[in-house]
């Protein structure tokens, strides 16, 4: 019987690549399950196993308890006298052993050793899994695929684990058969109740990055380095690249000799069309480079909603913004900027009519006339820059004075001082709206209408009729409707409510 125990546990560290230590340490469980099911279940039972020799020898256990701590259970615990009376010298929260006789185990308990056995070093293989792989994350993996189930493909790893490519990390479209040989990034190792699993993506941009750095030398040297990627898997995809040495051209070195590297990847990714772009510290030739193949014409930072607006020629306007606007979604991810495309003629009647708003702001609250309003127009772009920028950069404008500067700019501050009080009172009015601003899609003047026609709470829009609520806003009945059904929507999350109760 030992020399049998001894080869299943050098048979099962062979054949499942875990440590012999775990094994044994499993048998030991799976022997001590063997044991309570001979003895009665509600025994503490201990194996020790021999590691050289494979004999072993069962031990009941009693923890032992502080006298004057009462017992939970006599069959688990012991006082501490009682104890000290079979093993003197014995102390509380030790365990006091006997040796049990083992008795023939029987089939029932040979097959529930067995489960445990086979639970026990699963959970082994699982936790050497984790030791293997936890260090790989973020990295490459090539696996051959086993199975194919539901959508979700198995890979056998080279290590011989197994790894799974969830259907929601496949790239879209494309087919695998048994036997392929895959690439993926190894994302996350996921540790829940069924164990470990290698949870490998083919859609993630890190891959995209990875496989370059696989193909390309100058990548895993750090001589060129890839500052941003963006994909849509199996389509595109964007990678911006930089050179730290001037002598390489880090576009080329990506391409390489008649397109071999790139051509490399994108047949790795199922075919998806690469451009590379040329990384570059300024943002506004940033975007021009990756809004490639298309030639920007003109470009327009807003920085207070962190988006970039690029004009192209008509006839290029379809190619700037891709099939389903791929390529400016693409530029967008790539630079992380957004970016909204349109053409130079869009583009130069949005700057008139801004132009338009600009001037008759300035003549509205400077009281200029049109001539200048033109003129302040071209240098300034808010009644903020004339009440504070400093005069001797207003004074640059052609057509103004120190004198007619500091008119405009007392008139200016008038000006942003009434607008602060305006909003200062539009804040308190809105302050007695309720709940009224809860209400989805409810505009804050639209609010104030409402208040305007006492209209103060949630409840009461929504005991509106629509007609009602269109005549009162000034808005389409559809609209209406809206507004009243959206004040309406407690209503139905409230059963309560619903029935007119508290």
């Amino acid at each position: 019987m030992s020399k049998d125990l001894l080869e299943v546990v050098d048979a099962v560290a062979n054949e499942k690549g875990v440590e012999r230590e775990a094994v044994f340490t499993a048998l030991e469980t799976a022997l001590a399950a063997a044991v309570r099911r001979s003895y009665g279940d509600r025994l503490d039972v201990r194996v020790a196993l021999d590691r050289t020799s494979g004999t072993y020898e069962a031990y009941r256990r009693w923890l032992v308890l502080p006298d004057d701590q009462e017992l939970l259970d006599p069959e688990l615990e012991i006082p501490l006298e009682a104890a000290r009376a079979k093993r003197p010298g014995i102390e509380s929260g030790d365990y006091l052993e006997e040796v049990l006789a083992v008795r023939n185990f029987g089939r029932i308990a040979a097959q529930a050793a067995k489960q445990v056995i086979l639970h026990k070093v699963r959970e082994a293989e699982r936790n050497q899994l984790v030791r293997i792989y936890k260090d790989r994350v973020g990295q490459l993996v090539t696996g051959v695929v086993k199975r194919v189930e539901r959508g979700n493909v198995y890979l056998e790893l080279n290590t011989g684990a197994e790894a799974i490519i969830p259907r929601s990390e496949m790239i879209p479209r494309q087919r695998v058969n048994l036997g392929d040989r895959l690439r993926g990034y190894l994302k996350t190792i996921d540790t829940e109740a069924r164990g470990p699993q290698l949870i490998v993506s083919r859609t993630d941009t890190q891959l995209l990055v990875e496989l370059f750095r696989l193909e390309v030398p100058e990548i895993a040297q750090g001589i060129i380095e890839v500052k941003a990627a963006a994909r849509d898997p199996g389509q595109r995809a964007k990678i911006a690249v930089v050179s730290h040495d001037p002598r390489i051209e880090p576009e080329g070195a990506c391409i390489g000799m008649r397109g071999s590297r790139v051509q490399a990847v994108t047949n790795e990714l199922a075919g998806e069309r690469i451009d590379i772009i040329a990384w570059n510290e300024s943002l506004p030739q940033f975007v021009i480079n990756a809004m490639k193949p298309a030639e920007v014409r003109k470009l327009t930072l807003d920085d207070e909603t962190h988006s970039i607006e690029v004009a192209v020629d008509e006839d290029r306007l379809s190619l700037a913004i891709g099939r389903g606007g791929q390529n400016v979604r693409l530029a967008s991810l790539l630079t992380g900027w957004q970016i909204n495309v349109t053409s130079v003629e869009q583009a130069e009647e949005h700057q008139r009519r801004e132009l338009e708003e600009l001037q008759k702001l300035f003549m509205a609250h400077l009281n200029v006339d049109e001539d200048l309003a033109a003129a302040l127009s071209e240098y300034l772009g808010s009644i903020e820059e004339v009440a504070y920028l400093p005069t001797s950069e207003l004074l640059k404008i052609p057509g103004l004075d120190e004198k007619l500067v500091e008119e405009m700019r007392g008139r200016a501050r008038d000006a942003l001082l009434t607008q602060a009080i305006a909003q200062q009172e539009e804040e308190a009015r809105l302050s007695q709206a309720g709940d009224l601003l809860e209400v989805e899609g409810l505009a804050r003047a639209e609010a104030l209408t409402l208040l305007d026609h006492d209209i103060k709470s949630r409840e009461e829009l929504a005991e509106l009729a629509a007609d009602e609520a269109a005549e009162i806003l000034g808005v389409t009945p559809e609209r209406a409707a809206a507004l009243v059904m959206a004040a309406r929507a407690a209503w139905f999350e409230s059963p309560a409510a619903a029935e007119g109760g508290p």
